[in-house]
C-alpha cells in the first residue's frame, strides 16, 4: 500500500518550550517569531491566569540562564 500517515513534525516553542508545529502560533503562550500574536490570558479565569503567568515566567527564567553570548576566547576554543 502506498497510502499511509506520517507522524506530525513538532518543534519546541522558543518561549515556553512546548511542542508546536513549525511556522504556527504557539497556543500555550500565543507567540510567533518573538511577537505576541494572541493574548491567551484574556479568556482565562483569575486562578488559571495566575497559574499560566507562573509557567511562562519559569520558562523565561530557564531560557535566560542558558543563553549567554560567547566571547572571542570561547569561540576560538571551539
Amino acid at each position: 500500500m502506498h497510502i499511509f500517515l506520517s507522524p506530525a513534525v513538532l518543534v519546541s516553542c522558543p518561549r515556553c518550550k512546548k511542542p508546536v508545529r513549525p511556522h504556527t502560533i504557539c497556543l500555550s503562550c500565543g507567540y510567533y517569531k518573538g511577537q505576541e500574536k494572541i493574548d491567551v490570558l484574556k479568556k482565562l479565569t483569575k486562578k488559571e491566569r495566575k497559574k499560566k503567568e507562573k509557567e511562562i515566567k519559569s520558562a523565561e527564567k530557564e531560557t535566560a540562564g542558558k543563553e549567554k553570548p560567547l566571547t572571542m576566547e570561547e569561540l576560538s576554543k571551539k
